[in-house]
């Protein structure tokens, strides 16, 4: 009983009981019948209630929200729908994907029922229904789907249970917001397979990149070869180089060979010059 309708039977019945002291017997009978009329008649709805009232049986209305009232004794409240979004939590055990890998998978479900004259009347419990529907779609879901994309694409996943389960319950007055899969849970003997099978993958991918960056390296060496062929001063300065990094290192004894010590003379780049320049000039002659 809502307060509204119990302060208003409280108020006519201490009005009708006042007149029945005071002489005024009948009228105090009437303004009490009145008050049991009220009690039973007045009825009060939240915003997010609605009631559907059956007269003799079959559907008069939906009411709601508010106050509203209803015939004692011919009229019948059949149901009391919410219409707020509800959560509905369901899972499937042991249920064996489309490559037969058995996974254990939690959901949960966000609806609404938007038409609570469908859903009192053309269902007999429809949020047990709603969760039936939910296990037996989405084992229908895994039983067609692979456990790869069960694992890596469940936003996919998540729309294809949403839109199996609202195809099913739309006759019963029930939108379906969304679907969320919350777990998927394989075999520990799975889980290390693949744990290997990626690591695998991770070092064949590492072993490709380091083959690459050799083949980018050596191709840089011979670049830098035909340079100090052709370029007697660059592969002197480099000479001059080597040396210069070699030797950085304090109280460290460093042993060289001759010929490194003699690239560091003038005249061997000089020498190898003028060879080539002599060299070039017997060619043409």
């Amino acid at each position: 009983m809502n307060p509204i309708t119990s302060l208003v039977t409280i108020v006519l019945a201490v009005i009708g009981a006042l007149l029945f002291v005071l002489g005024l017997k009948i009228a105090g009978i009437i303004v009490g019948i009145f008050a049991v009329l009220v009690l039973f008649s007045l009825k009060m709805a939240d915003n997010w209630e609605r009631f559907v009232i059956l007269r003799a049986g079959k559907l008069s209305s939906v009411k709601g929200p508010g106050l509203f009232m209803i015939i004692p004794v011919v009229d019948a409240i059949a149901a009391v729908i919410d219409e707020r979004i509800q959560t509905t939590q369901f899972n499937a055990e042991q249920a064996l994907t489309r490559d037969t890998v058995p996974v254990n998978v939690d959901a949960v479900i966000f609806w609404h029922v938007h038409d609570a004259q469908s859903a009192a009347l053309n269902i007999t419990d429809y949020r047990l229904a709603i969760d039936r529907v939910a296990q037996t779609s989405l084992r229908e879901m895994i039983g067609s789907s692979h456990l790869t994309e069960l694992l890596s694409d469940r936003k996919t996943a998540d729309e294809v249970l949403r839109k199996e389960i609202a195809e099913k319950t739309a006759e019963w007055g029930i939108s379906v917001n969304a679907v969320e899969i919350r777990d998927v849970a394989i075999p520990v003997g799975l889980q290390d397979a693949m744990s290997r099978q990626a690591q695998a993958e991770r070092e064949k991918e590492a072993r490709v990149i380091l083959g690459s960056a050799e083949a980018a390296i050596a191709q840089k060496f011979v670049e830098a070869a035909n340079t100090y062929g052709s370029n007697a001063a660059a592969l002197h300065l480099r000479a001059m180089n080597i040396i210069y990094e070699t030797t950085k290192e304090r109280g460290a004894t460093i042993l060289m060979p001759t010929s490194m010590v003699d690239s560091m003379s003038v005249a061997l780049p000089a020498a190898m010059l003028a060879q080539k320049e002599i060299g070039g000039v017997a060619g043409k002659s």
